[in-house]
């Protein structure tokens, strides 16, 4: 990865450019001011030579193979598309010596690709990335190890339980349009037949308890991923975590309810004084009334992390419920993604000026 040598903004690959997740990275390049010289749309064949208005520059889509697009070593790809296809553009970026930021989950078992959460183990891009490959974990694990960094080093943490509440985003847009077009049918016949085709049973006014395939174990992929991810971030290998995940006929913003053992006794005013001093962290605490939220529909910023509903258990202060919502492709999807971006360019930047001092 030679963009540690490079003056110049980089250029911006984005495969998946036109999917949901894609789509919200491209808003947040623009909102954020991310520097970049050139972006590179590439999506699948049903989008080839669609326009896209990026900062008021039209983009057409490229289907692209990562064989068709030569990548160069100040190159940063975005892999916002789905398994399969990350992969090889991983392989492509490598060879090209550039720097892939994969979204798709393709690399979160492989030890040898850092799971980066900035606020949580940016350290890890402290020093070099060994080919180039940095992995964004899922929008859940992001979110939980955010809050439960602190929480670690604080009170210390024995155990966790969570229960995640999980949009029809993470389906795709299959998914989301099952669900709008679930819930017209449903409106206006209840006994209408509503299409399942993204999950096992219909999503529109369900809940369907079961978020990725089935183990054999009976915990999902999903479940899975989920304690995987978060032990992996948090640096706690044998850190005992379990999760039920489920989806909700929500469009896109996820939530969990979140039981945290403590290793030693927390008191509820200092936890709430403790997360709300998190950057992109609001905590729901005001009131009475405030404090039976947040929920997706009314937590405004999607940028941010909604928490709420703490409480210490009455019969075990080491024992705390939270209750957080965010929206799962910005605040901790692409966010996130272009966060770690932004911190390699800072740690190549800072490279640099070591060089030339």
């Amino acid at each position: 990865m030679v963009i540690s040598a490079a003056s110049a903004p980089p250029r911006l690959v984005v495969v998946g450019a036109t999917g949901a997740l894609g789509s919200a990275l491209l808003e947040l390049v623009v909102e954020k001011r991310f520097p970049h010289r050139e972006l590179v749309l590439c999506a699948s064949p049903r989008s080839t030579g669609r326009r896209v208005v990026v900062d008021g520059a039209l983009h057409q889509v490229r289907y692209a193979s990562a064989d068709d697009v030569a990548l160069a070593a100040d190159d940063i790809v975005f892999l916002c598309a789905d398994r399969d296809v990350s992969l090889k553009w991983a392989d492509a970026a490598r060879a090209a010596g550039a720097l892939a930021i994969d979204l798709s989950g393709a690399f979160h078992r492989d030890l040898d690709v850092p799971l980066v959460v900035p606020e949580v183990n940016g350290h890890l891009l402290e020093r070099p990335v060994g080919d180039g490959l940095i992995a964004s974990p899922s929008p859940m694990a992001t979110a939980l190890t955010r809050l439960l960094h602190r929480v670690q080093e604080t009170y210390g943490v024995r155990q966790v339980v969570a229960s995640t509440y999980q949009a029809a985003t993470h389906l795709g847009r299959q998914g989301v349009e099952e669900l709008l077009e679930g819930a017209e049918l449903a409106l206006q016949d209840p006994d209408a037949e509503l299409p399942a085709h993204s999950t096992p049973f219909p999503l529109a006014f369900n809940v369907v308890p079961a978020v990725g395939g089935v183990l054999h174990n009976r915990f999902t992929t999903e479940e899975q991923r989920l304690v995987g991810e978060t032990r992996r971030v948090l640096g706690l290998p044998w850190l005992n975590i379990t999760a039920t995940c489920v989806h909700v006929p929500v469009v896109s913003s996820d939530s969990a309810a979140v039981l945290v053992e403590a290793e030693s006794p927390v008191s509820r005013a200092d936890l709430v004084a403790l997360l709300g001093s998190l950057p992109r962290v609001r905590v729901y605490d005001a009131d009475q009334l405030e404090a039976t939220g947040p929920t997706p529909l009314t937590a405004a910023d999607p940028d941010v992390l909604h928490v709420g509903r703490v409480r210490v258990t009455p019969h075990d202060p080491r024992s705390v419920w939270l209750w957080i919502t965010f929206d799962s492709l910005r605040a901790s999807g692409a966010l996130n993604a272009l966060n770690v971006a932004s911190l390699a360019l800072s740690v190549a930047g800072r490279g640099r000026a070591g060089r030339t001092a």
